[in-house]
């Protein structure tokens, strides 16, 4: 049910992709000016990661989850009356705080429900919802937007508030007797121990900078590729939507069959170099040839990478996570990545109007070849030691 509430969520996310396009097509932004709204999505997603890991152990990731989905929904349909670039940053910067606090607080959720053996299997499927989504959203999007972007934000409003109703009809007796049990357990509670801050592990400290650096490049899936798509390979938003939602069928007919693969004959250390490198092989290719074959191919093993990496980023930080600290772990992982949606479209849209397409995605290629060597050895490391401390 956790991946259905997101399933349904994410299909309604059918903004982000277009939000740039929307800002240079519709209001007549170049694309520094796109990008800087767009950084603001990310300023407003490193508060509200920060802000639902904190809450989460605060209040339980059921209260932060059901106040995200239910107050980031109208926002939506605000973002049409704020058509100025300070306009713009303001909606962005607080749809992203509400909506984004929604992550930490599902991740915990899956830990919460899923049987330790299976919690790779659990963020993925959980992710295969996400990608579900995105290839219904973007497609849906594209086809929308085509007709009317104001029907485009009136539709995403629906299907956060669907997403809310089921998520709060489902959960809210579970959570209760969820609760119940914890206090039949808390003379052990009292005793164990609640585990360091994750501010002062600095092996993960590590692991969460690469997954930016990682991040920061992967990212431009949702900012720099539909403006690229649109400016340069000369696509109508329809065909990028149908691109963008073809990523997310790959995703969800090969993600479980990878991972299942990946987990039975790699180190989490090897899927995550081999997932990292692939997505830096999927944007080189851009740089060579815009034929909508090469876009496909790119795609592709795009999608592969992200599933070889995401997921298994999800479990090093599950893993590396003990006691009452879980909320914390998850925000400050989400963090780095929420970081990316600051850096990667200001520093996207710049490199690509200074230095051109071309650039920006060899750039990426080499730089996720060296996050790739990097979360090779730090998750080695710190899987090692999570294995002698037990």
């Amino acid at each position: 049910m956790l991946s259905i509430v997101m399933l349904i969520n994410r299909s309604g996310s059918m903004v982000l992709p277009f939000l740039g396009v929307y800002m240079t097509d519709k209001l007549g932004f170049g694309l520094k000016e796109a990008g800087l709204v767009l950084m603001f999505y990310g300023i407003g997603s490193v508060i509200g990661s920060w802000i639902g890991g904190y809450l989460t152990d605060k209040l339980g990731e059921y209260r932060v989850q059901s106040f995200s989905l239910f107050l980031s929904a109208p926002l939506f349909m605000f973002i049409p009356f704020f058509p100025t670039l300070e306009g713009m940053m303001s909606i962005i910067l607080i749809q992203s705080i509400i909506s984004e606090s929604f992550r930490p607080a599902n991740s915990v959720a899956i830990t919460k429900y899923a049987r330790p053996e299976n919690i790779t299997r659990a963020f993925s499927l959980n992710r295969m919802a996400i990608n579900l989504g995105f290839s219904i959203g973007p497609a849906l999007g594209g086809i929308l937007s085509a007709i009317s972007y104001n029907f485009l934000f009136g539709v995403n409003t629906v299907a956060a508030l669907v997403a809310g109703i089921m998520y709060v009809v489902f959960f809210r007796k579970r959570n209760i007797i969820f609760k119940a049990k914890q206090k039949l357990r808390k003379k052990e509670d009292i005793i164990k121990p609640v585990g360091k801050s994750p501010y002062k592990d600095v092996k993960f400290i590590i692991f969460s900078l690469l997954c930016m650096l990682f991040s920061i490049c992967f990212f431009q899936f949702f900012n720099t590729i539909p403006i690229f798509y649109k400016e340069v390979a000369h696509l109508d938003q329809t065909s990028i939507g149908y691109i963008l939602g073809y990523s997310g069928f790959i995703i969800v007919v090969l993600e479980m069959l990878i991972v299942n693969f990946a987990e039975k004959h790699f180190t989490i250390g090897q899927t995550l170099f081999v997932g990292a490198l692939a997505c830096g092989i999927s944007y080189s290719l851009l740089a060579f040839d815009h034929h909508i074959f090469t876009l496909l191919l790119s795609m592709t093993i795009l999608s592969v990478g992200e599933i070889l990496a995401l997921p298994f980023m999800s479990t090093v930080t599950a893993m590396r996570s003990e006691g009452g600290n879980k909320g914390a772990y998850m925000g400050l992982n989400g963090m780095a990545f929420s970081f990316s949606f600051i850096i990667t479209p200001i520093l996207g849209t710049n490199v690509a109007s200074e230095l051109g397409f071309n650039t920006l995605w060899i750039g990426s290629g080499i730089i996720l070849a060296i996050a790739a060597v990097g979360l090779w050895w730090i998750s080695n490391l710190m899987l090692q030691n999570k294995k002698s401390e037990h």
